[in-house]
């Protein structure tokens, strides 16, 4: 099955891009998700038109990023997670826990674009890519930190 998509889909292709998906795959996900539609004829005309207002856009959204890239810089964020025996954490900082961080912020950032390979489970500082645009990709400082009082003060 051939379809255009109307939207960016991971692993599969960019906005306006004419590809060839499995039948099920492009009927139950792609077309009922408004992702996609079917690429006909009179549809592949309307595409070429949509083409041009999309590259308008997808301008208009990466100047938007590249700003939105540059006021992220600066963003700290601190995690506070139980620690036990040799600073082993109890739970994990995952990518929904940073994007809620960051909505807390203000910056509404939706968590699949925090790319995190696997959840943070140490101490420590990390910096985490963050897509907002498929060509601008910004890091964001993830600090966790061990909370752990009674250490603190038998220490001292």
């Amino acid at each position: 099955m051939e379809v255009i998509l109307k939207e960016d889909v991971n692993k599969l292709g960019h906005r306006g891009d004419v590809v060839k998906v499995a039948d099920g795959y492009g009927r139950n996900y792609l077309l009922p998700g408004k992702l996609a539609i079917e690429a006909t004829a009179a549809n592949k005309a309307v595409i070429e038109q949509m083409k041009g207002s999309a590259i308008r856009k997808s301008a208009k959204e990466k100047t938007a990023a590249q700003e939105l890239a540059t006021q992220m810089d600066a963003i700290e964020l601190v995690f506070e997670r139980k620690v036990g025996e040799h600073d082993h954490l109890f739970g994990s900082v995952t990518s929904g826990d940073i994007a809620h961080a960051l909505e807390q912020q203000g910056y509404t950032i939706d968590r699949r674009k925090i790319s995190l390979e696997e959840p943070l489970k140490s101490l420590g500082e990390f910096h985490v890519p963050v897509k907002l645009h498929r060509e601008v990709t910004t890091h964001v400082k993830v600090t966790v930190k061990g909370d752990e009082p009674a250490a603190e003060t038998s220490a001292a």
